[in-house]
């Protein structure tokens, strides 16, 4: 049944293969010996394509079920995390790819020593179902989309400069200053356009577009490029903190700090949420604040 659904969600043998970490003539047997056992066809099976069938339909409804109370019903006496097994695949954006939240990591796989973490970093959109991905971490505004997103604290967001940079030009003393300077813009990978930035003035929110002679598409790259003196950032205060520290960053526009920026874990599916999903999606949430305290702060 846990093959049978997973090639549901995925849509190809192979996929489910590598997410299973399984021989992909196992999930061809399996499925072969599910359906020979049932009298039914439970997919269609063409080149490019397999999809369930109208009774391959009506049979995974009732297998989501069945696998959700065999989950809960394992774990029923035990809330250790000892029973929890298997592989956990989660995508978190390249702004936390910082040493502090990796290290907290280890937290999770000594609370839960039987879940396998399989860590993906990007900053682009993911397809979750299509990619075998159980929940990606994500900072700021979300696209309409059929995932289901559970908040999970904010992250402040820092505008600053190498020191070299602002010895070399004054720094700015207000948003509107901006205009005299080289800004170095971040690519979205949601609809592949420049991010705004943002500054809280008076209480309201204003947005400015950053301009300069260099746009980046990954947060640790981006980073890189202010501390090599290309022109004033803004980034999550996680990115950039160790650079402040040093000295090699300096903050400005301090009194303009927009509001922080909501982070949030995705995950495709609330009615059939592995219980290994759920252990990190409440374990994120309950470390989440502690990850990095300058820089995070409890939904």
């Amino acid at each position: 049944m846990q093959v049978f659904a997973k090639l549901a969600e995925l849509g190809s043998f192979t996929k489910v293969a590598e997410a299973m970490q399984v021989g992909r003539p196992h999930v061809t047997r399996t499925i072969q010996d599910l359906e020979a056992s049932l009298g039914v066809r439970l997919f269609q099976r063409t080149t490019r394509k397999v999809k369930l069938t109208a009774e391959g339909e009506r049979f995974y409804e009732r297998v989501k079920e069945i696998l959700a109370t065999i989950a809960e019903t394992t774990s029923m006496f035990d809330r250790s995390g000892s029973t929890l097994r298997g592989r956990l695949r989660i995508d978190i954006p390249s702004a936390f790819s910082q040493y502090t939240f990796i290290e907290s990591l280890k937290e999770f796989t000594q609370a839960f020593p039987e879940i396998e973490l399989a860590l993906g970093v990007s900053d682009r959109t993911v397809d979750l179902v299509a990619e075998g991905i159980d929940c990606v971490v994500r900072i700021g505004d979300l696209p309409d989309s059929s995932m289901v997103a559970r908040a999970i604290g904010t992250a402040t967001m820092v505008t600053c400069a190498s020191a070299d940079y602002l010895q070399a030009c004054a720094a700015p003393e207000t948003p509107q200053d901006l205009e005299a300077h080289r800004c170095v813009s971040f690519l979205s990978g949601q609809n592949n356009r420049p991010l705004p930035w943002h500054f809280s003035v008076d209480g309201q929110d204003r947005p400015h577009m950053p301009h300069g002679g260099i746009t980046v598409n990954e947060s640790n790259a981006y980073v890189q490029c202010g501390v090599a003196g290309f022109g004033i950032v803004q980034a999550p205060g996680i990115t950039v903190a160790t650079f402040l520290a040093s000295g090699q960053l300096v903050e400005v526009l301090s009194a303009f700090r927009p509001e922080p920026r909501l982070v949030c874990v995705l995950y495709p599916s609330r009615t059939h949420l592995a219980p290994q999903v759920e252990a990190f999606v409440g374990w994120l949430k309950a470390h989440f604040p502690m990850l990095h305290p300058s820089w995070f702060n409890a939904h």
